[in-house]
């Protein structure tokens, strides 16, 4: 355990801010602790891979860095909840007992395996969503393919926004040489197979030309780049993978490497896609009511990290209301975001040269259900027997 005492104290209404981003700072970090005087944050106790080796000079450089940069550069504001329910009862974190009952099982950091009922369950949730979305706003409905590829992802701007979240994908290069190589250096020359792998895959390979989604909403503005959309006011929805690093993960279904949503993309007039967005958000609140799931959903922002103007944009989310987080509770003293509702005024209809009919940039706006984090949030509060869930969903998901 290592003490970096920080330039600045941080405002504890900036604390959580300031730990989202500690594990991103450098990955020899493998635990912390934020030291807490008063109402700041003044030091932080770091657990290293290898505490002996560990450079603590380049570790505080680059925590201060990112303490300058992306935290204390924010404004400290109270998130503004602009709905709340008090539906639901007592709630518990319910992570032990999946595991427990064979329901769930952990493949590795992030990664979590899922059977019954659970995917019945995530099933049923998404069909809900499925089913307002379809009826609300006549939505066409798209399955897109895993892979994107780089260029594509680059004209929504993630690179610049949220460099510590992406996943490449990267293969062999296309010669009979390199396959070759390859096979030596797994082999050890002599057809054994207890060679390096990771040193076989880092000398072959390089090629990266395509990524992993971080959302599906990124698929439907390439399906419509440098053209118009199919009218003039359209809504898409889909449902797919979603691939997010996050360096370290909570031993639960709230945080996962790769995770599936359902997301509702918006592209029209700015009045049609703020008031599609508001439609959607009450339906949202009233399927959250009809699950017996108490919440609330509050102004929120997005993790910008090392970006130069990260705190003005993190800024400019919150005044002017551009993302909502529909947010449950998993126990007493925490919850997570199960859904976000999200305005980009003209941004991708620019970047992606979507263009109405009087080649203007169309504005969009999206929203996105994650799926393991809806169950798994629904288990908190009814349980994991379906016994005891509300009747309509146990009746549902027993078909």
């Amino acid at each position: 355990m290592t003490r970096i005492t920080l330039d600045a104290p941080v405002p504890a209404a900036l604390a959580d801010e300031l730990a989202k981003r500690i594990y991103f700072v450098s990955d020899r970090i493998t635990d912390f602790t934020l030291i807490r005087s008063g109402d700041t944050v003044t030091a932080v106790d770091v657990t290293t891979q290898d505490a002996a080796a560990a450079d603590l000079d380049a570790l505080t450089r680059k925590l201060h860095l990112v303490v300058a940069n992306d935290v204390l550069s924010q404004r400290q504001v109270e998130p503004k909840v602009v709905w709340r329910s008090a539906e639901g009862g007592a709630v518990r974190d319910v992570f032990p007992e999946l595991l427990a009952r064979g329901v769930a099982a952990e493949l590795g950091e992030g990664q979590i395996a899922l059977g019954e009922p659970v995917l019945s369950l995530m099933d049923h949730l998404d069909a809900e969503i499925r089913a307002l979305v379809l009826d609300e706003f006549d939505a066409h409905e798209f399955r897109y393919p895993t892979l994107m590829s780089a260029p594509a992802l680059r004209r929504t701007g993630y690179f610049e926004s949220f460099p510590q979240l992406l996943m490449l994908v990267s293969r062999l290069h296309g010669d009979v040489d390199t396959y070759r190589a390859f096979l030596d250096t797994l082999t050890g020359g002599d057809g054994d197979d207890g060679g390096d792998l990771a040193a076989a895959l880092r000398e072959n390979t390089g090629d990266i030309d395509h990524v992993l989604p971080p959302t599906m909403c990124f698929h439907t503005y390439h399906q419509y780049a440098d053209g118009p959309p199919p009218a003039p006011n359209t809504v898409v929805t889909s449902r797919g993978k979603a691939f997010r690093y996050e360096s370290r993960y909570r031993r639960s279904l709230e945080r996962l490497w790769d995770f599936t949503i359902r997301e509702i993309v918006f592209l029209g007039t700015p009045d049609f896609v703020l008031a599609s967005r508001a439609r959607l958000m009450e339906r949202a609140y009233a399927l959250t009511e009809s699950l017996g799931l108490g919440g609330r959903c509050e102004v929120a922002g997005d993790p910008f990290f090392l970006n130069e103007s990260a705190a003005v944009r993190a800024w400019s989310q919150r005044l002017l209301e551009m993302k909502y987080e529909l947010r449950l509770p998993l126990d007493d003293e925490r919850d997570v975001a199960v859904a976000s509702f999200n305005y980009h005024e003209q941004f991708f209809g620019k970047s992606f040269g979507i263009r109405d009919a009087g080649e203007r940039p169309v504005f969009t706006g999206c929203a996105g259900f994650g799926l393991e984090r809806l169950t798994y949030a629904f288990l908190c509060r009814h349980g994991v027997d379906p016994a005891r869930w509300p009747a309509h969903v146990r009746k549902a998901v027993a078909r």
